[in-house]
């Protein structure tokens, strides 16, 4: 897997101070996306063992909320096997903070029923996940007044909740 940035104090990318992981390569190619470059799975450097380790020394302080994921495209099967990792280290060290992550994909239609975002971790990656940002972005329906979300479609998923009630519960803000 590869990256294109870590932000260790980013504020603009879920609730509170957080720190975010950008990964890349995305199959969206979405009309409008603010980075593009991303959608190269080889774009930026090679997530390591001090990739990981960088992202929890810098989770490691109080005023930090939680993790967010984005990219590119998190749910790409390729970085879901190296992302479940890390979310295992966080929730391990960190049990206390929350875990946001962005997808363009869908999470009834794309991640919990067959498709091809599905692979042997996706269940795992989902179990770990507070808030999933999910829906591509679509320019026609673009907003700037929308909280920690591009276009007007996308949803803020509370998945605890969801998953207990077995149905899409929004986040509340």
């Amino acid at each position: 897997m590869y990256y294109g940035t870590i932000k260790t104090t980013d504020i603009a990318n879920g609730i509170g101070v957080r720190v975010t992981l950008f990964v890349s390569g995305c199959t969206h190619h979405c009309k409008g996306c603010f980075q593009p470059e991303t959608w190269d799975f080889k774009y930026g450097s090679p997530y390591t063992k001090a990739t990981q380790q960088h992202i929890l020394n810098a989770l490691n302080h109080d005023y930090i909320k939680g993790l967010t994921l984005l990219g590119g495209e998190p749910f790409e099967p390729e970085n879901q096997r190296e992302l479940v990792k890390l979310l295992r280290h966080v929730k391990s060290h960190f049990p206390q903070k929350d875990i946001w992550c962005y997808t363009g994909y869908t999470y009834e239609t794309d991640l919990i029923e067959d498709s091809r975002a599905r692979c042997e971790v996706t269940d795992e990656m989902l179990s770990m996940i507070d808030v999933l940002v999910d829906g591509e972005f679509h320019e026609n329906e673009k907003n700037i007044s929308l909280r920690f979300r591009g276009s007007e479609n996308q949803r803020l998923i509370d998945l605890p909740k969801t998953k207990q009630q077995k149905k899409i519960i929004l986040l509340e803000i």
